[in-house]
């Protein structure tokens, strides 16, 4: 019987690689295409004029649009198929005894590769807390997966290349872990809510060990279906914006509001207009790029976008269930100055 199954499984598993190396190979050449095909379509069938604002808005939509949902769904699968190697329930035993310092620093790493929504913010509190996780390397968690977004990782690597990439993700880790060390510091256990401490979460059995290359592929796809089903009115609406900057705004406009060489009070401002705001990466992603080739100052343009994803307002409505206001606030206000800090510094490097 063994000696049946396993050429079976040989050949499946062939079969299976076989079609990730095809579809990559063809998620090459499409990507290749963008530019050429974008232009031909702005300047020859549409007969726009290659200086004019509405071919430059034009072939910024029309090269935009394939570019970034190919970035994101090769990104979102690649991700995912890794995430499949984690777990929330394997982070909270990792996190499970570890002290300050070193916990808040594993947290943050944690945060990127675990999968992480809004929805699961308050699930995954309490069951942090009950592991006995302290709270300053529960919030190190919390901040860092959704401010390090694998969307936002994907399109920022497309559009500007590894170096502002690794720069969004050591900008992200440095806030989250700081925000943690702070928090932990402050002993504001007395700001979560009563309830909180008598739950008792029995943690979820942890499978992710025990999949097959194929159910690792599969979840990959679902996730792209899903992802994809989601953002990409977000990445139309974005680009759409993000297509009028560029054909319309004027650069000395957007230089002499969010330039290096703008007021100091420029970044603090782009991110305090951008909290009450809600959207998510793919959706700002596009915006971002306009803004930069416009004149706008990377780290201005970047905390703007870090704040609109980072400081989520469905996560803030349902960590109240858990959290009192003070302690939001100061969630909240420690977040915020420490993009306000990144922009600083991305404009000061950069």
């Amino acid at each position: 019987m063994n000696s049946i199954t396993e050429p079976i499984g040989k050949r499946e598993t062939f079969r299976l690689w076989s079609i990730v190396v095809i579809v990559t190979l063809l998620w090459v050449f499409l990507y290749n295409a963008i530019q050429p095909l974008s232009e031909w379509i702005s300047y020859e069938a549409l007969g726009l004029a290659r200086t004019s604002h509405a071919g430059e808005a034009v072939a910024f939509f029309f090269y935009d649009v394939p570019k970034i949902m190919l970035l994101i769904s090769g990104m979102i699968f690649v991700i995912t198929v890794l995430r499949t190697f984690f777990s929330a329930e394997r982070a909270r035993r990792l996190l499970s005894g570890k002290r300050s310092g070193v916990g808040n620093v594993l947290a943050s790493a944690l945060g990127i590769v675990t999968p992480f929504c809004s929805c699961s913010a308050v699930p995954l509190f309490i069951g942090f807390v009950e592991a006995g996780i302290p709270l300053g390397v529960t919030f190190s968690f919390l901040v860092a997966a959704p401010v390090i977004n694998e969307v936002a990782l994907a399109l920022l690597y497309g559009m500007f290349g590894w170096k502002v990439a690794v720069l969004y993700v050591t900008s992200g880790m440095t806030i989250s872990i700081v925000t943690g060390l702070f928090i932990g510091r402050l002993g504001v256990e007395r700001w979560v809510e009563d309830f909180v401490w008598k739950m008792q979460v029995r943690g979820a059995e942890d499978q992710s060990a025990n999949l097959t290359w194929d159910e690792r592929f599969g979840r990959g796809r679902e996730a792209v279906k899903e992802i994809v089903e989601k953002v990409w009115l977000y990445v139309l609406i974005g680009i759409g914006i993000g297509a009028g900057i560029h054909g319309y705004v004027p650069t000395d406009a957007m230089a002499a509001y969010m330039g290096k060489d703008a007021a100091w009070w420029s970044v603090p401002l782009v991110v305090l207009v951008a909290l009450p705001l809600y959207s998510n990466a793919a959706g700002m992603a596009p915006i971002l790029l306009a803004l930069v080739e416009k004149g706008a100052a990377l780290g201005t343009a970047l905390a703007f976008m870090m704040a609109v994803v980072g400081v989520s307002l469905p996560e803030t409505i349902l960590l109240r269930r858990v959290l009192k206001p003070q302690l939001i606030a100061i969630f909240i206000g420690v977040v915020t100055v420490a993009i306000i800090i990144t922009g600083y510094l991305f404009n000061l490097i950069l």
